[in-house]
């Protein structure tokens, strides 16, 4: 089989860009050639560079790699992977199979107007979807009346795995990545505020992005760790939050095989895909979150249950799992069997964690606005511990500032 993908530019840390690089590694595994064309934003100089770049952000893969999309040869599979990519796929000259490797619903990627509507677009196109994830194949579906195939969320357990020897910290660990509006690093942050107020023992690890944000409480910010780090940090911690406002991430799903009980919230993207025991999914206000993630803190035995409960429902879902479904998918696409799939029903049956009326008298008796961090003067000033506590200046200071 050859097979040609059409893929964005690389980001360092992209969990997307690593997924669909694995699931190319297995097909090449098993003899198929792919040839991988990468968006040129005149920020890579030539092939050599590109190469260099792939095995430094995501380790080896040995595909072919060309710099652009023109697409020239004779394949029996394209695959488009993002909203963008989809046009390009439909448009090139080929008698092969067109496909479209689907991560995530990138129309919430944008605020409502022509972005989300030219990735809504993207699922007019005939291409024929293979989707991480139950929830992405009943959208297919349900809104486009396109049949599709999925693969399950997957976790490598070479890699995320529960470590006994371990000691365990009174933490809490959030994926915090401002630079991806979807995974609403400001609700996760006046969320652990909360919980940071209530429980000022708390430990607070941040991890994933470069970016700093705003962060007003004592916290420890980790940036970007590679995968064997997220294990560690993932079995030190009591419990990890992880904001998923489009289709799930694969974090909490490798946090649950390492055996760490997970907070995310209660929306229908997670619904189709999170287990009930092992996830706790909470309301989408800041209270809730916190209060999801306080109730699992303060109950030792709820947590032993959740962690034990998580690995069990991930023990048979190592990453060969989800590359043998993907390949699977792949064979059907190329031989025109893709079955008429109907729409799926929820995993997760709880209800969602509310925060209750305790929690908001308590919060608006004695919580009060944090004062945001930033680089100026000013704000270094902020953070001088006497200027930091003194309630009369933070109120002067706001004051002035008109908030």
């Amino acid at each position: 089989m050859r097979a040609a993908w059409v893929l964005p530019s690389f980001i360092e840390g992209s969990g997307g860009h690593r997924t669909i690089l694995q699931n190319i590694q297995y097909m090449i595994s098993q003899g198929d050639e792919c040839d991988v064309y990468v968006e040129d934003k005149n920020e890579v100089r030539d092939v050599a560079e590109l190469e260099k770049i792939v095995k430094k952000f995501f380790g080896k893969c040995d595909a072919k790699f060309f710099l652009g999309y023109d697409i020239k040869g004779d394949y029996d599979i394209v695959f488009a992977t993002a909203w963008y990519t989809a046009k390009v796929v439909r448009d090139c000259d080929t008698n092969a199979v067109k496909a479209y490797f689907i991560q995530d619903f990138e129309a919430l990627f944008n605020p409502m107007g022509d972005g989300y509507l030219l990735a809504c677009n993207s699922y007019c196109y005939g291409l024929m979807p293979v989707t991480i994830g139950r929830w992405l194949s009943h959208k297919m579906k349900t809104e486009y009346n396109t049949d599709s195939q999925y693969f399950d969320f997957c976790a490598d357990h070479k890699v995320y795995k529960k470590i006994n020897n371990i000691e365990k910290e009174n933490a809490i660990c959030f994926i915090y990545q401002p630079d991806k509006p979807r995974r609403c690093s400001q609700v996760g942050i006046e969320a652990l505020g909360i919980v940071k107020f209530l429980r000022p023992d708390i430990k607070i690890y941040l991890y994933g992005s470069t970016v700093k944000g705003n962060v007003w409480f004592e916290h420890e910010n980790l940036g970007i760790i590679p995968i064997d780090k997220c294990n560690e940090l993932y079995n030190k911690c009591k419990v990890g939050l992880c904001i998923s406002s489009s289709n799930p991430s694969r974090i909490p799903f490798e946090m649950m095989a390492a055996g760490l009980p997970v907070v995310d919230l209660f929306m229908e993207n997670n619904l189709y895909d999170m287990p009930n025991v092992g996830v706790s999914l909470a309301h989408y206000t800041p209270e809730s979150i916190a209060k999801a993630l306080i109730d699992i803190l303060d109950d030792e035995n709820r947590a032993k249950v959740m962690s034990e409960y998580g690995q069990e429902y991930m023990k048979d879902k190592d990453l060969v799992h989800g590359y043998k479904q993907f390949y699977n998918a792949v064979q059907k696409m190329i031989g025109h069997s893709v079955p008429s799939n109907d729409t799926f029903e929820k995993l997760y049956s709880g209800e969602p964690v509310i925060a209750d009326v305790m929690m908001n008298q308590k919060l608006e008796n004695k919580y009060e606005a944090p004062v945001i961090v930033d680089n100026s003067f000013i704000g270094r000033l902020k953070r001088v511990r006497f200027i930091r506590k003194s309630k009369f200046i933070r109120k002067l200071w706001y004051k002035l500032k008109g908030i």
